[in-house]
């Protein structure tokens, strides 16, 4: 059952980012399993009813590409994932919870799917009302996107900005919540979840096209 993302679990973190070393992760591995990984999971099990089965990221990062060779996130993730690349998202960090769902990997083909969609009158508009809305709500959206418009598209495009997007999520980040060792987080998450899931319901149509 899930009561809360304990205090502890953001001094952790905070702590990690302080010393990201492998001594240090080795000495307080048992208090990660306890406050963030446990937790983290249980809240995705309590959202498991409504969103479908999540995944609870691993804490190692991939430093084969990266000259930050720091070896631990300093943040814990969790994905339900709607299609590859496409789903919602759940973060605690030193900071607090962030909230977040949309489209985040971005293959060619899924790149091209969503902006023949944006193309498209008919659901290029849909998806402008979506993006309104949300951030009439509160929720920023981002996601990578190109500084010139893409190859091809026209430069008075009406939906030039969504155009330029080769990954679209909408987030919202609560600092330090009162409520976040409480029940309460996984209600404050689904609220989220179920404002951004029109958008995360159209992002699955469109780059799960053809799968």
């Amino acid at each position: 059952m899930f009561t809360g993302i304990p205090i502890a679990a953001l001094d952790f973190y905070e702590d990690l980012e302080a010393d990201n070393s492998k001594s240090f992760w080795t000495a307080h591995k048992a208090v990660y399993d306890d406050v963030v990984r446990a937790p983290m999971t249980a809240l995705l099990a309590e959202l498991e009813d409504e969103f479908g089965a999540g995944k609870v990221f691993r804490p190692y990062r991939d430093v084969r590409f990266s000259k930050d060779k720091t070896p631990y996130k300093t943040h814990q993730g969790g994905f339900v994932e709607t299609r590859p690349g496409v789903g919602f998202y759940v973060q605690i960090d030193a900071s607090g919870l962030f909230v977040a769902g949309g489209f985040y990997s971005h293959t060619p083909v899924q790149v091209t799917r969503f902006r023949d969609a944006v193309d498209d009158d008919r659901r290029g508009r849909q998806l402008v009302r979506l993006v309104k809305k949300l951030q009439s709500s509160g929720y920023e959206i981002g996601g990578d996107t190109l500084k010139t418009r893409p190859r091809g598209v026209a430069e008075d495009h009406p939906r030039l900005e969504l155009m330029r997007h080769k990954s679209l999520t909408a987030s919202k980040k609560y600092l330090s919540p009162d409520w976040i060792d409480s029940p309460r987080t996984a209600q404050e998450v689904r609220t989220a979840w179920r404002e951004m899931r029109p958008l995360v319901e159209w992002l699955t149509t469109v780059i799960g096209a053809g799968e």
